[in-house]
């Protein structure tokens, strides 16, 4: 038996993946492990992650949604204090999901994670006080290289306020996903290039 349980079937969009890693408690506390090569390439994860990354935010920071340009990057993320909706939209022009979006809470209490591949937009809200957010990447920042799509654009219909724990007033943005395009812009910017 793995280490890890993996669920596969995110509203029917092709590579995502919520992954369950096996927990040893005892009297101490607990152990796990969050990434094992050998264990996430027999779930078809065999990408080689080259950078770490870790945010804190407080309630209501809404971060996303964002995507790379020439250096897409597949993530897998996971929150080590607090609770995060975590959001994922088909960006994959060949997809049958393509414009659909998946969201799953992830928290220090669940310790779920989530894979994106490539060809996504991402982005994830803050449902606690504070929460720390890590993810492993398959390609290195490139500062001149993000995209991004509005994060509550009516043609995606993302519903970020389903678990009522925070309610469109407490969103908190940076002033640069404030003026991210719509998806239908996206859409036609695409067409041209």
């Amino acid at each position: 038996m793995g280490k890890i349980k993996v669920t596969q079937d995110c509203n029917g969009i092709r590579g995502l993946k919520i992954i369950e890693p096996e927990i040893f408690f005892d009297e101490r506390g607990y152990f796990m492990e969050t990434y094992q090569a050998e264990e996430f390439k027999k779930v078809g994860i065999s990408d080689t992650f080259v950078q770490d990354n870790q945010s804190a935010s407080k309630r209501g920071v809404l971060r996303g949604l964002h995507f790379q340009i020439r250096y897409p990057q597949d993530k897998l993320v996971r929150v080590i204090r607090g609770e995060v909706l975590d959001v994922a939209v088909d960006l994959r022009e060949d997809s049958e999901t393509f414009g659909s979006w998946f969201g799953v809470v992830l928290s220090e209490e669940n310790r779920k994670q989530f894979f994106i591949p490539k060809g996504f937009a991402h982005g994830f809200l803050v449902l606690s006080e504070q929460a720390e957010f890590c993810y492993k990447v398959t390609d290195f920042y490139h500062p001149n290289d993000e995209g991004g799509i509005l994060w509550n654009d009516r043609e995606l219909g993302i519903d970020w306020f389903g678990t009522k724990k925070i309610s469109e007033k407490d969103i908190i943005l940076s002033e640069k996903d404030k003026r991210w395009e719509s998806f239908q812009l996206y859409k036609e910017q695409r067409k041209r290039s």
